[in-house]
């Protein structure tokens, strides 16, 4: 059995993140709620807060979010215009970039939803075309 890591500070460096990870791994099957379990949260939250640090994931893109609801759900384009109370059209121009979401499309979409409000407030590109029209 491997020697166990004194756990006493942060995670500061790549080597002490990389050593933490090796340290999960060995003991990854403990079971909650004994010292081996105890110490392998200690060490996901150590983790973590590295991780949230140097490795952000950037939130995904308003209309990526809808999507991946729609898709992940099984939810229809037709039966989410009827729950956000938008005509199909206006849910075709959202979706497709061409017209930006409004505050009262992003209330409804959270409310249906429930995708967080900072990922649907976010700022996006929007489809370049001629005809694009304003919210």
């Amino acid at each position: 059995m491997s020697k166990k890591l004194m756990i006493t500070k942060p995670i500061h460096t790549e080597d002490e993140y990389e050593t933490m990870l090796e340290e999960i791994d060995s003991i990854f099957d403990a079971k909650r709620g004994t010292p081996e379990g105890d110490r392998l949260e200690l060490l996901c939250m150590l983790v973590e807060a590295y991780e949230d640090e140097h490795y952000p994931i950037p939130l995904p893109d308003p209309i990526s979010a809808i999507e991946y609801y729609l898709e992940t759900t099984g939810t229809s384009r037709a039966e989410f215009s009827k729950q956000i109370g938008v005509r199909p059209n206006r849910l075709s121009e959202l979706l497709s970039k061409q017209r930006e979401l409004s505050k009262e499309h992003i209330r409804k979409i959270h409310e249906v939803t429930k995708i967080s409000a900072e990922v649907l407030l976010q700022a996006y590109e929007l489809a370049p075309h001629k005809n694009r029209v304003a919210a």
